[in-house]
């Protein structure tokens, strides 16, 4: 059985990391899987339990720089750490194929470890055959160096890449919408469709989550992925919830703030929802799933994995794209202008205004224009793998 090594630092949100566990639980149907994965532990999240499973020591990203996670660590002696484990894997794993998620697109702060990697499969004449997988819109934003850094990523790519997976279904969004310079890549570019989440393998479902399912009231779900952003959706939601109470005296709130927010935010917010009775505040949830498949409405950011989840259960839905991730504007806009969405735009976080905003959009009829989805993702992925090691696949 050939073996492929999957690499994902997951650094601001959760998104790389959902997405990332989606392919490998497909491709270890037709592969040896090893998840060397990156970022702060989540509590209760699904791992296949046929995949082998890597921990790197903790860094986080910050302003594009990294930084210790404890105080009294050594950053320099973290990153040797790091390097060294990523390549003792790499070299007891001897994978047939190494899959980098998102770089080098991004997470250019921890080429310390993965230029040493990629050398690595270099040095062994490169019997290694290297995979990029990339969510859907990416460096949409105007910013400084954009054009140098474009020519970066197109000069990783060329030097070290063989195949290039684009997580999006094309007739949606193609790469050279937001990556104007596709036509310097060198290495085979492919389109694997929407990767969507599963729902968990583990048939067991938590207390928490079995008490808000029996609850009788119909729901409106918030939720802001990671929890690293959106918490002025959070705090208007909270403020407006008593307005919501007087105006949907039925419905319940069902909060979730995402495991990467702050602690001290998070008890901020906690105060905040005590003593509401139509409201329930928690940070994560491994069946987001399913609350999306029982809600009458659901309240967001736009990240990839909500916008699939969004797209996959066909839920009503209103999203506040992050104002400091522009990839999430790209997405949410599309997705307006298709009817899927109601997009919610800043000066609509008046708990008042957004209370009524709600109402208005809950009883609204919604005339979606029909699109057929590709959501083969995870499985597309696996086939093209497969067909790079059997050399279908230009590299």
């Amino acid at each position: 059985m050939k073996k492929v090594l999957f690499y994902c630092q997951y650094h601001l949100g959760m998104g790389h990391l959902v997405r990332s566990t989606e392919i490998i639980r497909s491709l270890a149907k037709e592969f040896k899987v090893c998840f060397v994965k990156a970022g702060t532990e989540i509590e209760g999240f699904d791992f296949p339990a046929n995949v082998e499973l890597v921990t790197l020591p903790l860094l986080l990203s910050e302003n594009k720089q990294v930084k210790v996670a404890d105080s009294s660590q050594n950053i320099e002696e973290v990153k040797e750490s790091r390097k060294n484990l990523l390549l003792k894997v790499f070299d007891e794993f001897q994978p047939d194929c190494l899959t980098i998620e998102g770089y080098p697109f991004k997470k250019y702060q921890f080429e310390f470890e993965s230029i040493p990697l990629l050398e690595r499969v270099q040095a062994t004449g490169r019997k290694t055959k290297v995979v990029c997988s990339l969510r859907d819109v990416v460096m949409a934003q105007a910013y400084e160096n954009r054009e140098a850094i474009i020519e970066k990523t197109c000069d990783r790519l060329n030097k070290y890449f063989d195949l290039l997976l684009v997580h999006s279904d094309p007739s949606f969004h193609r790469l050279e919408e937001s990556f104007p310079q596709v036509q310097d890549i060198k290495c085979d570019i492919r389109y694997t469709g929407y990767v969507v989440q599963s729902s968990p393998e583990n048939p067991a479902v938590p207390l928490e989550d079995l008490i808000d399912f029996n609850r009788k009231n119909p729901m409106i779900l918030v939720s802001v992925g990671g929890g690293q952003l959106g918490h002025e959706l959070l705090e208007s939601i909270l403020e407006a919830s008593s307005v919501i109470k007087q105006l949907l005296p039925d419905y319940h709130l069902q909060v979730f703030t995402g495991p990467f927010i702050p602690n001290e935010k998070f008890l901020q917010l906690q105060k905040a929802a005590e003593n509401k009775s139509n409201l329930t505040l928690r940070k994560y949830t491994s069946q987001l799933l399913a609350y999306m498949e029982k809600a009458e409405l659901s309240i967001s950011l736009c990240g990839y994995n909500t916008a699939m989840n969004i797209l996959n259960t066909g839920v009503k839905s209103m999203m506040l794209p992050s104002n400091k991730d522009w990839e999430q504007k790209v997405r949410a806009e599309k997705m307006e202008r298709l009817g899927i969405v109601k997009v919610i735009q800043p000066d609509d976080l008046k708990p008042e205004k957004l209370a009524k905003k709600i109402v208005e959009y809950l009883y609204q009829p919604v005339v979606k224009e029909f699109k057929d989805f590709e959501f083969q993702g995870a499985q597309k992925t696996a086939q093209f793998l497969k067909e790079l090691l059997e050399c279908k696949v230009a590299a």
